[in-house]
């Protein structure tokens, strides 16, 4: 069974035939290209497109080598369009060609084409696709595969599949594979592609071993506050006397634009600003953190938050961690319409634990709504002083939990 993914097959379609790159962004392996080869494609040949006039070249296969050549690739498609038609045009990795936005950019000039592109590292950071494609771009952020996304194919008793969420995340691979032990293969796979060829390769990092040393201290850390500093510092007592802060800062912005993790902001309520010290880092799939960690530190809290996270965004809010009056609310939720605080708690039926996650939301008397998300299975969403209690199969099983509890 294929994984519709209709919300990025819906954003696609909204942005047909507009005079505007749709650039599709992502760690590796997260199916940017089954989303362009396969569901787009499909949805193009029901809109009554020929399949003589949408263009696919995989330009990580071996036979596309020589098109890595930008005239060749030019040529190459110029040669396909045969008429004053609309041509679409698909480039899957498009960041191996040299100087690949000229190229790109030559395409959308010339060509009377609708072009989409994808790429996986840091050759497609955010900051950079408008100078890169001159105000002509438009990215869409490819996630592995959410709960809710793995568990339209795998079904079985929701908990059940929530566990081997927990402990594998999302990759698409992983519906097909039901070995563990093929499973912790692949994630270690997909993680060393990611570490060598889109981040130690490209930046030269000459010291490996520290930059595996930050990237496990990150993964050990989701959920706690980490500093260059501390990280650097932390290191230097593990035996890596040369590493400083710069390096470590530089190491943490190189795993952000390869897609691995997301750093999160802290942000005063009461003082209504951005906080300079001290941020989170989420990582993309909570599969490959573990396999990173070789499946120790299994912290069940920090899991579920890390997945609450990356499930905030997917579905398009922003997300910062909110500060209190110094008690941390986990996350400061919002779109264009609605403003949410979220606390992140395994359990709450110890009554401590209940206190010290409410705790962080008092004196926040601006309306919004104040929501803690748990895995307790009960029916009771009330609680006391208009709090919201939500579960966490919920949550992730239903797009509107938020707005609805």
């Amino acid at each position: 069974m294929a994984i519709k993914r209709e919300k990025y097959v819906n954003f696609l379609l909204k942005q047909k035939d507009k005079d505007i790159v749709k650039i599709i962004t992502g760690i590796r392996r997260s199916g940017k290209s089954t989303l362009l080869f396969e569901l787009y494609y499909n949805e193009l040949i029901h809109l009554g497109v020929t399949e003589s006039h949408i263009i696919k070249i995989a330009l990580d296969n071996i036979k596309n080598e020589a098109l890595l050549e930008p005239h060749k690739l030019y040529q190459a498609i110029e040669e396909k369009m045969k008429d004053q038609e609309m041509y679409y045009i698909f480039l899957d990795e498009i960041q191996l060609v040299d100087k690949f936005e000229n190229v790109v950019n030559g395409i959308k000039n010339d060509f009377k084409c609708d072009l989409y592109i994808t790429g996986s590292n840091s050759e497609f950071l955010s900051s950079d696709i408008n100078t890169k494609f001159r105000g002509r771009g438009m990215e869409l952020r490819v996630h592995p595969f959410s709960f809710s996304e793995m568990y339209e194919v795998i079904g079985g008793d929701k908990y059940q599949a929530f566990n081997q969420y927990m402990l594998y995340g999302g990759m698409p691979y992983l519906v097909q594979e039901d070995d563990p032990l093929e499973k912790d293969r692949y994630l270690r796979m997909v993680a060393e592609v990611v570490e060598i060829n889109d981040i130690i390769d490209r930046h030269n990092i000459r010291n490996k071993e520290a930059f595996e040393a930050v990237v496990r201290l990150l993964c050990s850390s989701i959920g706690s506050y980490v500093s260059s500093k501390k990280i650097a510092d932390t290191l230097k007592s593990n035996g890596f006397a040369t590493i400083d802060h710069k390096t470590v800062g530089n190491y943490l912005s190189y795993l952000c634009d390869a897609f691995l993790f997301y750093k999160v902001d802290r942000y005063d309520i009461k003082g209504k600003a951005y906080l300079k010290t001290l941020n989170k880092y989420y990582v993309c799939d909570i599969g490959l953190r573990n396999a990173l960690l070789n499946f120790r530190q299994i912290e069940p809290t920090h899991t579920i938050e890390n997945i609450v996270y990356m499930e905030l965004i997917e579905r398009g809010y922003m997300v910062d961690i909110g500060n209190n009056n110094n008690k941390e609310i986990d996350f400061l939720v919002k779109d264009m319409k609605d403003t949410y605080y979220i606390q992140v708690s395994y359990s709450i039926l110890n009554q401590e634990t209940k206190e010290r996650e409410l705790g962080s939301f008092r004196n926040l008397d601006d309306g919004y709504k104040k929501i803690l998300i748990t895995m307790d299975n009960d029916p009771f969403t009330n609680l006391e002083y208009g709090y919201k209690k939500l579960n966490m199969l919920d949550f992730l099983l239903d797009e509107n939990s938020l707005q609805n509890v």
